[in-house]
């Protein structure tokens, strides 16, 4: 197993949804992998999680990357969060990613789950990578 290619996916999925006009449209621009300091805005989209089991075989190493995009809204309901999540779907389900260290071979979605938390409203939508370690 290896985590060689855990970075490079995570900034190319954040340059992915940064670099979407729908996604950023909608988010105002507020995608982070750690909020900012200061005030956090009442809607923004946040990466970092991952899950990751070993996909090698005796070509090479490969990894599965399980990851979650969460949208995080004050509003009163999810509407706003959906369409997000619609773009953020759009954005990176099947998507060519090129990454700076090894290959992904396949971006696709896992589940999506939208709840309550206290006062705010939460979707996670979850993605499975396929990479190439091997590739570099």
């Amino acid at each position: 197993m290896s985590l060689a290619v855990s970075a490079a996916l995570q900034s190319a999925v954040f340059a992915a949804l940064t670099g979407d006009a729908q996604v950023a449209l909608l988010t105002g621009g507020a995608i982070f992998d750690a909020l900012p300091p200061g005030p956090v805005p009442s809607l923004y989209l946040s990466l970092g999680a991952e899950r990751v089991r070993d996909a090698s075989d005796v070509v090479g190493d490969g990894a599965v990357h399980d990851f979650p995009v969460t949208i995080i809204t004050t509003a009163a309901g999810f509407l706003a969060a959906k369409e997000i999540a619609v773009a953020v779907s759009d954005a990176l389900t099947g998507a060519d990613l090129v990454l700076g260290r090894g290959s992904l071979t396949a971006l696709n979605f896992l589940r999506s789950r939208a709840r309550r938390v206290g006062d705010t409203r939460e979707i996670e939508i979850w993605f499975r990578a396929l990479v190439d370690a091997s590739a570099a």
